[in-house]
């Protein structure tokens, strides 16, 4: 437990540090923002400070800083340093400066920005890539809550052949497409407020039930530091493509960017994006506790880092209701994360195609187009029994090699102002390392030994640090 609280400590205290120093070189001031300069009533709509952090906190969580620490727990307690630790210098330094140097380009997404800071053949490609992800997003966040319900709630089983399971697919697509193309203060404004406060409650009751339930945790020490996934994978790069939400997510960059059309004063930043990201640490931080006492009490090893892991953590807190409650919460909030990631999409592909959204017929065609795509991967997940675990790798790949490209126009942007460009361009290079290796030596990339991948990776970890050095002397001498 020492070394769970330490953690906590960590994360809390570092948190609020390390944010005043950013904000600090960020240096936010009085000029009116995108909400207010650009409002239009559809994306750029101003909104209370509160509101945006939990529709923030909601945007970004997802299921990730619950099921990716479930999974992530199974390495052993440096998860609860490494947690932490990744979230304040990494992590939140993406939220944060993504969200405020989106601000200072009127709300522009990430495709704009690496057009404006990496240069101008970066854009397509990027925004190619990231369609491509965000896509994935949509059929992992219809996949994942339509099986529990039909699974958890119907009781029925999960096949290609079960109409059922297309039906709530069909269901949820529904609300997607709703979401998509009605104004965010309509339907997401007034719904995630009341979510991201059951969110919070909910980690707050299974943070007490720590205690009152007397949950054992490992204290870190020399002999269990060295952890092992049990499928034998070693601790780097796994973990941090395991737990994801919660340290460093690239997907949080497609969905910051909603929140800077509808800030209404710059100094909010501090709380809305760098404090939202450490709160989804601190979630993190408490599932990773709850997962590693629930496997001390002992379960069946096919259980282990699995979604069903959640209910038997509320089950053995708060009963039956509380682990029904619990499931609920595991379908809710994948959807929460997958309407706006389509939402983000939608903006994406229309500002890169030069698509007036003002008008409903060109917002319906694009998100037709999207919600089309997503089913057709739903459809092939589904006869394909491989399929998931295939969309699953390259979602989390993806994810983080968005993180990389993040972190890339955080740094130039820093250096381009005259701003300290370490405090990203030290996490660029770390994720940048990461997205190597595990492309090497993965079944789903190069499939090379584990050492020629960390050999390999480490040569391109250096000509990328050379080659953004030498960017971001060019773009301060124009």
């Amino acid at each position: 437990m020492t070394t769970f609280l330490c953690g906590l400590f960590v994360l809390l205290l570092g948190g609020y540090i390390y944010s005043g120093f950013c904000s600090k070189i960020m240096e936010p001031d009085d000029r009116k923002t995108p909400a207010y300069r650009l409002e239009n009533g559809l994306d750029y709509v101003p909104m209370d400070k509160h509101r945006n952090a939990l529709i923030q906190l909601l945007n970004i969580a997802g299921t990730g800083p619950i099921l990716g620490p479930i999974m992530g727990i199974l390495f052993g307690p440096i998860a609860f340093i490494l947690i932490p630790i990744g979230n304040i210098f990494a992590g939140s330094v993406h939220d944060y400066f993504c969200g405020m140097i989106s601000i200072r380009n009127d709300g522009a997404q990430m495709p704009d920005l690496a057009k404006k800071y990496i240069g101008p053949k970066s854009e397509k490609i990027y925004l190619i890539f990231l369609a491509l992800a965000l896509l994935l997003v949509g059929a992992v966040f219809i996949y994942m809550p339509g099986d529990v319900f039909v699974n958890q709630i119907l009781n029925l089983p999960l096949n290609g052949n079960n109409s059922i399971v297309f039906t709530v697919y069909g269901v949820i697509l529904a609300y997607y497409i709703l979401a998509t193309l009605f104004p965010i203060d309509k339907i997401i404004g007034r719904v995630y407020p009341l979510f991201g406060g059951l969110l919070l409650l909910s980690s707050i009751a299974i943070f007490v039930g720590l205690f009152v339930c007397h949950y054992q945790l490992q204290n870190l020490d020399f002999s269990n530091w060295k952890g092992l996934y049990p499928k034998g994978e070693a601790l780097f790069p796994a973990f941090f493509l395991t737990v994801a939400c919660g340290i460093t997510s690239g997907f949080h960059s497609t969905q910051t960017p909603l929140i800077s059309r509808t800030l209404k004063d710059e100094r909010q930043g501090r709380w809305v994006f760098y404090g939202m990201m450490v709160g989804e640490g601190l979630i993190a931080m408490i599932w990773a506790a709850a997962a590693m006492g629930i496997y001390n009490k002992g379960i069946p090893n096919e259980l282990l880092g699995q979604p069903s892991v959640v209910g038997l953590v509320a089950k053995d807190m708060v009963g039956e209701i509380g682990g029904m409650i619990a499931i609920i919460g595991i379908i809710l909030l994948p959807i929460t994360s997958g309407d706006t990631a389509l939402r983000a999409l939608r903006i994406i592909i229309s500002d890169g195609l030069k698509v007036d959204q003002s008008k409903l017929k060109n917002r319906l065609i694009v998100s037709l187009f999207i919600f089309l795509v997503v089913f057709g991967l739903l459809v092939w997940v589904k006869i394909d029994s491989k399929g998931f675990g295939f969309l699953w790798r390259y979602f989390a790949w993806s994810n983080q090699v968005i993180a990389v490209v993040t972190l890339t126009i955080i740094t130039i942007y820093l250096a381009k102002s005259n701003k300290p460009k370490l405090i990203s361009l030290i996490p660029a290079a770390f994720y940048f390392y990461v997205v190597s290796c595990y492309i090497l030596y993965a079944k789903i990339g190069f499939n090379l030994s584990v050492k020629t991948g960390y050999i390999v990776g480490f040569i391109l970890t250096i000509l990328y640090i050379v080659w953004l050095i030498n960017r971001c002397k060019k773009i301060k001498k124009n």
